[in-house]
């Protein structure tokens, strides 16, 4: 690896000469893999023996790998088990169960793409509470929906805006994520690409950036509210100036974030800013580079405080009620009344009651890619299963035939190849499983079944390994 020699003089400068000579040696080395196990579909499970490294620190439902596995060629990685992510991201859990454990509680995740901190964020908050995970970049959001849809939490709502739109909606939130843009430089090992991007002329660029976000967004925060504030970066303008910016001009307290010191995490390294903040840095700690603080806005906090409204949004909800309908298979999920069921241009959601207000005025002013459970799509008197069904936890089964996959069989699925069901299989919708677990739709018509696992999300390897090579053990 060849370091850009100003980024070099510039961190030097910044940690001096022994924590230096750790972070070049750490960003030499292979990275660590690791994982995090979805706690709403597989909270008893664990790495498979010959793989596991032993526990996140930080993370109850995180582990290290002692080698990295071909994930795309399990089936349980696809049906959202668990998620391939960094260990040091895997922080917001420690910060989410310490400040954001009173609930339910609306939060916002600003820049999620591709959804690893949205995946923490939905499972370390209260029951009943609702993220909304939002990403700027239209390619980069498809690919936040499916991870979502995959988690399979039904609390959560799929935006794709710009921060300052969300100034417009007049949505509040008691917590926001800004997981900002930055040089990437926690990343060198990791990503070729963010070596040869960076440069002093990008750094500047990025922490002016990043304050424009959080202004954009702070209006959004309610008074008493979290402000969490994260870059894979390592340097001080991007890090403790941007604090301190947020701080001194917008008005915040900084957190302190319960830790221990084995896990070896670094605080600040400006000069005179002695303040509680948390740095990862490769070959100190055991992780990629991330930079996060915790702060509290101002103010007190009203728990009874929900969404701003407008004097249109009663006749807002008696519009948007006349898009539901009746006909939309309500069995299909479990506890059914808990929801209404909005149809838009055919397609049926089940959105969860609590926060049906927060939807209604989200819908008025936001690009909303999915919001709750997508049911199916209407063709005629018939509705298609979606594919965010078969993989929501809210999922009632029983309602459909079901049809177990051999390894063989649930990549050909995967692959959305054609995929021939047992014999005696039912006609109509099929749910086909791999170890008792949902992998997604299939309709019998006889004398073929029609794959209708979405082709965008397919997997697209040619090469199939002969065997399961078990990732984790779900029991």
């Amino acid at each position: 690896m060849t370091l850009p020699e100003d980024f070099i003089n510039y961190t030097k400068a910044l940690t001096g000469n022994e924590l230096w000579s750790i972070i070049s040696r750490g960003l030499a080395d292979e990275p660590p893999v690791s994982i995090r196990l979805n706690p709403f579909k597989c909270a008893s499970g664990s790495p498979a023996e010959s793989l596991s490294d032993g526990k996140v620190g930080w993370c109850d439902s995180g582990y290290y790998l002692n080698s990295r596995p071909n994930f795309t060629f399990d089936p349980l990685l696809h049906a959202g088990l668990y998620y391939v992510q960094e260990a040091s991201s895997m922080f917001l859990d420690r910060v989410m169960r310490q400040y954001a454990s009173d609930g339910p509680l609306t939060m916002l995740d600003l820049c999620a793409a591709p959804g690893g901190k949205s995946t923490v964020a939905r499972a370390a908050l209260p029951e009943g509470s609702l993220l909304v995970s939002n990403e700027p970049m239209r390619t980069r959001a498809q690919i936040l929906a499916e991870n979502m849809q995959k988690f399979g939490h039904e609390d959560v709502i799929v935006t794709n805006n710009y921060p300052r739109d969300f100034g417009k909606s007049r949505l509040m939130f008691d917590v926001i994520l800004t997981d900002v843009p930055c040089s990437g430089e926690g990343m060198f090992r990791k990503d070729d690409m963010a070596i040869s991007e960076w440069s002093v002329q990008n750094v500047e660029k990025c922490w002016r950036l990043q304050r424009e976000i959080v202004s954009d967004v702070w209006q959004c925060l309610k008074p008493g509210g979290l402000l969490i504030y994260s870059t894979c970066t390592f340097n001080t303008k991007e890090d403790e100036e941007n604090i301190r910016y947020i701080t001194e001009e917008l008005g915040a307290e900084l957190l302190p974030v319960d830790i221990d010191d084995s896990w070896k995490i670094t605080g600040s390294l400006l000069s005179g800013f002695d303040k509680p903040v948390y740095r990862f840095l490769p070959g100190l700690t055991r992780g990629e580079g991330i930079f996060m603080a915790v702060m509290r806005k101002n103010g007190e906090r009203d728990a009874n405080d929900t969404p701003r409204k407008d004097k249109k949004a009663k006749k807002d909800k008696q519009r948007n009620s006349k898009k539901e309908t009746a006909s939309c298979n309500r069995d299909w999920i479990k506890d059914p009344d808990r929801f209404d069921f909005v149809t838009s241009d055919n397609i049926t959601a089940a959105i969860p009651k609590a926060w049906r207000d927060v939807y209604d005025a989200a819908a008025k002013s936001l690009k909303i890619l999915s919001a709750g459970i997508t049911i199916g799509e209407s063709k005629g008197k018939d509705i298609i299963p979606a594919q965010a069904l078969a993989l929501s936890r809210a999922l009632n089964k029983d309602t459909f035939a079901q049809a177990e996959l051999n390894y063989a069989q649930a990549m050909s699925f995967l692959r959305k190849e054609a995929v021939t069901l047992p014999a005696d299989t039912p006609r109509g919708y099929v749910l086909v499983e791999f170890n008792g677990v949902p992998l997604g739709f299939e309709k019998n018509i006889g004398n073929r079944a029609n794959n209708l696992y979405p082709a965008e999300w397919k997997v697209k390897s040619s090469h199939v390994p002969d065997e399961y090579n078990e990732i984790i053990r779900t029991k």
